[in-house]
């Protein structure tokens, strides 16, 4: 059930300032998803998904035709849900 992973600019902007440990462990993160999505997505309003890393949440979109995840933002947890 291998899902493919796409990162939106919103959240690739975010990823370039993520201090080296929280890449780090978003990047496994990514992996487990990939291998098995919804053990760790929780669903989100409408139909999107969302997932934490340490402080930081992620919201994704899930194409199911597609088999692919769109991270579409990523911020800290007090931020990400004012959006």
């Amino acid at each position: 059930m291998n899902y493919e992973i796409e990162i939106g600019l919103k959240a690739k902007k975010v990823c370039t300032k993520l201090p080296k440990e929280t890449a780090l462990r978003l990047m496994k993160k990514l992996r487990q998803l990939k291998e098995n999505p919804f053990r760790y997505l929780e669903h989100f309003e409408g139909g999107g998904y969302k997932f934490r890393v340490g402080d930081y949440r992620a919201l994704i979109d899930v194409d199911f035709t597609r088999k692919v995840l769109v991270l579409r933002v990523l911020d800290k947890r007090g931020r990400i849900y004012k959006r």
